[in-house]
C-alpha cells in the first residue's frame, strides 16, 4: 500500500508539473520501468544468477516527445558499477568495478535498478576455479545477456584494482561559472524551460565552446528520487549561447522527471534547435546511486565521443561530487 500510494503521488506530481506534450509514453515507460522501482524488498533481492531481473525500456517511447529518431546522434551510454563480485568454485570472493559500455542506437536501454539486482545476484554465484576465470566468467554471462537483451554489442569489461582503471577526462572544457557572475542571475524556470536559451556569445577564437556545469539536477522518472550530475558540452557553429542563458537553461531541469538518457538527448535536441551547431557534443556524468553511475554522452560526429568512454583501458575520471 505504501509502494503504490508513493507512485501514485510520483506521478501525480509529474503530471501536474509537465504539460502533455512533454509526456508522451510517460505511463507505458512508467508501467515497464516499475517492475523494480518504487519497490522495497520482494523476490527481485537474489544472490544468486538471475538475468531474468533485467528490464528493458524502448528507446523510442523517451525520443518521440522531442521528435526525435536516434539518426540525429552517435553516442554510448557508459555505466560503473561499483559493487559487482562473485565467488570462484572454492568460495573465495572476487570484487571489483563493472564498466558497461552501450551503443545509443540500440533498440532499448537497460534499466537501472534491474541491472543493478541482476548484478548483485551474481554474488553467491559461483564462476571459475580462479579469481582470472571469474572474471572473464562475469564479462562474458553479462555481455551476453546484455546483447541479447537489448538486440546489440555492448562492451563489457572488470576492473579488480585501481591500477587497472586508468581513469581519464575531459580537457579544455571551462565552467561556467568561471564565465558569469552566477549570484547575479534570476533563476526563475525549473521544467526543462529552451526558451532560456540565448545566442550571441563570441569566444575569442575558432567559433566554438567547450563549457561544464555542476549545476545539473533532474529526478528519476518513476520514484522523483534526485539525479545529480555534470553537464559537458561542446559546440561549433556561428551562433553559440551565452554562458548566462546557458546556467538558467541547465538549471531548469531541477524539477524534471526523466532517465538519465533522457536528460541528455533532452539537452542536445534543445541545443540542435536553437543554434543549428555544425557540430555538437552533449555529455552528463551522473552521480553514483545504488552502486552505479550511468553516463550518456551524444555527438552529431563520432569522432566527439572521447575513447575513455568506450575503451577497456580506460574509465571516466569523476569529479569530486561525483
Amino acid at each position: 500500500m505504501v509502494t503504490l500510494t508513493f507512485m501514485k503521488v510520483a506521478k501525480n506530481k509529474y503530471l501536474k508539473d509537465r504539460k502533455m506534450a512533454d509526456v508522451k509514453n510517460y505511463q507505458e515507460v512508467v508501467e515497464i520501468a516499475s517492475k523494480h522501482l518504487g519497490k522495497v524488498g520482494g523476490d527481485g533481492y537474489k544472490d544468486t544468477y538471475a538475468p531474468e531481473l533485467l528490464v528493458k525500456v524502448p528507446r523510442n517511447l523517451n525520443r518521440e516527445g522531442y521528435g526525435l529518431t536516434g539518426d540525429e546522434f552517435k553516442g554510448v551510454d557508459t555505466w560503473n558499477a561499483y559493487e559487482v563480485s562473485a565467488i570462484t568454485t572454492k568460495g573465495q570472493p572476487v570484487a571489483g568495478m563493472l564498466k558497461i559500455v552501450c551503443p545509443c542506437d540500440s533498440t532499448h536501454h537497460v534499466e537501472s535498478k534491474s541491472i543493478k539486482l541482476y548484478l548483485n545476484s551474481f554474488n553467491m554465484t559461483r564462476i571459475g576455479d580462479t579469481s582470472a576465470d571469474c572474471i572473464k566468467g562475469i564479462e562474458a554471462r553479462v555481455k551476453r545477456d546484455l546483447d541479447e537483451l537489448l538486440e546489440t554489442n555492448t562492451i563489457i569489461t572488470f576492473y579488480s584494482t585501481i591500477e587497472e582503471a586508468n581513469p581519464l577526462s575531459f580537457h579544455g572544457y571551462t565552467n561556467i561559472s568561471d564565465l558569469t557572475n552566477l549570484d547575479e542571475i534570476d533563476f526563475t524556470s525549473f521544467k526543462s524551460d529552451a526558451s532560456q536559451l540565448e545566442g550571441g556569445y563570441k569566444p575569442e577564437l575558432d567559433q566554438e565552446i567547450r563549457f561544464k556545469s555542476d549545476l545539473l539536477r533532474s529526478n528519476c522518472r518513476v520514484t522523483n528520487q534526485p539525479d545529480w550530475g555534470d553537464v559537458f558540452i561542446y559546440m561549433k557553429g556561428d551562433n553559440l549561447p551565452t554562458p548566462e542563458s546557458l546556467a538558467k537553461y541547465i538549471v531548469s531541469h531541477r524539477t524534471v522527471s526523466h532517465f538519465h538518457e533522457e536528460i541528455c538527448e533532452m539537452v542536445y535536441a534543445h541545443l540542435s534547435e536553437a543554434f543549428k551547431p555544425q557540430r555538437l557534443m552533449v555529455a552528463c556524468l551522473y552521480t553514483r546511486r545504488g552502486g552505479i553511475d550511468i553516463n550518456p554522452i551524444r555527438g552529431s560526429h563520432s569522432y566527439l565521443i572521447p575513447e575513455f568512454f568506450t575503451n577497456p583501458d580506460y574509465t571516466i575520471a569523476k569529479t569530486l561530487r561525483q
